[in-house]
């Protein structure tokens, strides 16, 4: 139980310890969590500061959907049905929407991540030039097209040139679940490091944010995008081997899961299925023919 304003107790029931099989024969559910409020709004929002603190990693889950639907203004006011997901996700889940409120939170908490790499950067001895000085302003970008600068100032943070606010946070390089304080609002996000940025966990969504120094922001608006090429429509091969079976042809309908073609590598066949409902435009190897890695197999339309 917590105390304060209001009374919140949360509850997790699991039945995996460390080990443990999860059976393919059983219903998939690893855990259920379970918070109680003196109203059904503290109850919920009992549930999507919980979600945010699991840290669920190795299997796939439904985390980041189920504090989506906590957050939703129907779910919260009870005006719903068993046809509630389909109605309002009929394209599918994609994560939570993003608040400015929220983006602006992130952004002062990932300068500070940022930041504190920067510190522990300068202490390594023996750079050219003598050590990086931390930079106090840094400028923030989101995977949405949100950026914020952020500027430090003694103990508080200013994003955006509003007024300042005290940021507290617990994190040390490598920690993945960070508890901040922005202003009078608690985060609870999952950070992990995704190349050149920061992959950031919180409020039922995943944001990739980009924290630069305003030089390198201003360079990086010359630089041209690589737009990653669009390979949905293609079934690749995921590892060299043997194409010794190809269930499908052009022109042929196939559903999302069904076994399109066998691959044999390493004494071992794999079955790979289409990911979702499509026609067959073309397959350009056959039964029979050497794979390299990334190769096409199918072309959908």
């Amino acid at each position: 139980p917590r105390t304060g304003e209001e009374l919140i107790r949360t509850r997790v029931d699991d039945g995996v310890f460390e080990g443990g099989e999860v059976s393919m024969f059983y219903d998939p559910m690893i855990a259920k969590l379970i918070t109680w409020g003196p109203t059904r709004e503290a109850a919920i929002e009992a549930q999507v500061e919980a979600l945010d603190a699991f840290d669920i990693q190795g299997i796939g889950h439904n985390v980041d959907f189920l504090s989506a639907l906590m957050q939703h203004p129907r779910f919260r006011s009870g005006e719903i049905t068993t046809g509630f997901i389909a109605e309002e996700y009929p394209e599918g889940f994609q994560g939570a929407p993003l608040d400015e409120q929220l983006t602006a939170d992130l952004s002062a908490l990932a300068a500070l991540i940022a930041a504190t790499h920067e510190r522990r950067a300068s202490l390594i001895d023996g750079q050219l030039n003598g050590p990086v000085p931390v930079a106090q302003d840094h400028i923030v970008r989101l995977d949405g097209g949100a950026e914020h600068r952020v500027h430090f100032a003694l103990d508080k943070v200013v994003v955006d040139g509003a007024a300042p606010q005290v940021l507290e946070a617990d994190y040390e390089p490598g920690q993945r679940l960070v508890r901040a304080r922005v202003g009078n609002r608690q985060r609870t996000v999952l950070v992990a490091k995704d190349g050149r940025s920061w992959k950031m966990t919180t409020r039922g969504a995943t944001h990739r944010v980009t924290v630069m120094t305003p030089l390198v922001a201003e360079l990086a608006r010359h630089m041209i995008e690589k737009v990653p090429p669009d390979l949905s429509k293609f079934l690749l091969a995921p590892m060299p081997g043997l194409l010794t079976r190809l269930d499908v042809q052009a022109g042929d309908r196939v559903e999302a899961g069904q076994p399109v073609a066998v691959v044999e590598a390493m004494k071992m066949e794999n079955i790979l299925r289409a990911e979702k409902s499509a026609t067959v435009k073309a397959t350009p190897v056959g039964a029979g023919e050497s794979l390299a890695v990334d190769q096409v197999i199918v072309e959908f339309e």
